[in-house]
């Protein structure tokens, strides 16, 4: 069985995650997506809700939804990938910008663990320009973030950033 991590942050997930989400189910047999606890960024949402967040909207892949489980996770990467019996990481490129970053981590995770396969996935037409940051900036403005996230995702960010001022 082919097993595969989707790592990321997800604070929070967006459409655009869901997307790459989906078509993973294409090249995988098993897909974990691993919610990071270390990534150097300042997340809106503890580690706790932001897997609740995404374990709520992998209800939308409807008869799938049982090839995906969410994992929180800490440390390095391929540790985990280890640890869960992973053998393929994927990862979504929006942009260039992207690829350069992502190429040079894929490379240090094959340095580290060999077995370990890092797959690209180019982010759609329809959400290539979506990203977690831009999504948390317009919400904290009191823009219309529904086309990007989902109702239950929206409703948990209006109720963050109403509660922050």
């Amino acid at each position: 069985m082919r097993t595969a991590i989707y790592p990321g942050t997800f604070d929070p997930i967006t459409v655009g995650h869901m997307d790459i989400i989906r078509r993973a189910l294409n090249v995988t047999d098993r897909l974990i997506v691993a919610v990071a606890l270390d990534t150097g960024k300042e997340p809106v949402f503890d580690l706790a809700m932001r897997g609740q967040l995404v374990e709520a909207d992998l209800a939308s892949l409807g008869k799938e939804a049982h090839r995906v489980e969410v994992k929180t996770f800490s440390g390095l990467l391929v540790n985990f990938a280890e640890e869960v019996g992973a053998n393929m990481v994927i990862r979504g490129l929006r942009a260039v910008s992207d690829f350069e970053y992502e190429f040079q981590m894929a490379c240090m995770n094959a340095r580290m663990k060999p077995d370990v396969e890092t797959v690209f996935l180019t982010a759609s037409e329809d959400t290539h320009f979506i990203s977690s940051r831009f999504v948390k900036q317009i919400a904290r403005l009191g823009g219309d973030i529904s086309s990007f996230v989902s109702p239950n995702v929206a409703s948990h960010l209006r109720s963050h950033f109403s509660s922050a001022h």
